[in-house]
């Protein structure tokens, strides 16, 4: 069977409600987006409103309902479902690659706080960071190798995660 005849076939009932229940994870996810990475998308007015709507409804069941109602708004606009479906994709990545970055620098931190991999992690963070200051995460380093001290072990990934953001 060719593609064409494919798509000539109707859809099975079956299909059709995969494809709802998929709108609707959709229009859930939007809902829960933070703030910040709404703002990132690109949505007619009509379906801002949705949306917004559907954020600050309270009630759970009443929620539910909001979401539902996107959902339907979301099936009438097939061209924008599309995008929409593009742009949270990408948001997706995006995040990846931020919780990838986010870890990385965890281990680099947790490996400078152990004394015997100090030296290794060291140049390994000079690497990354030319312009970090030697001086205050070495004093740092030394303050968790001593006392164990939280605030520094903190401190430390801080100024790695600003360090990383700034190069």
């Amino acid at each position: 069977m060719d593609e064409q005849q494919e798509f000539a076939e109707p859809l099975s009932k079956t299909r059709k409600k995969q494809l709802a229940k998929e709108i609707e994870q959709m229009a859930s996810q939007l809902t829960a987006l933070p703030e910040k990475q709404l703002r990132q998308l690109t949505l007619s007015a009509e379906l801002a409103g949705e949306v917004e709507l559907a954020r600050s409804t309270k009630g759970r069941s009443s929620q539910k309902r909001q979401v539902k109602h996107l959902a339907a708004a979301l099936r009438k606009r097939d061209d924008e479902l599309q995008a929409l479906l593009g742009q949270l994709q990408s948001l997706d990545q995006v995040g990846r690659s931020e919780k990838k970055e986010f870890h990385r620098l965890e281990k680099l931190r947790d490996r400078l706080c152990d004394k015997n991999s100090f030296d290794d992690a060291f140049s390994e963070m000079l690497n990354l960071c030319p312009d970090i200051d030697r001086k205050a995460i070495s004093r740092l380093v030394r303050s968790v190798h001593e006392h164990n001290d939280r605030r520094a072990f903190r401190e430390i990934f801080k100024r790695l995660r600003d360090q990383s953001e700034e190069s």
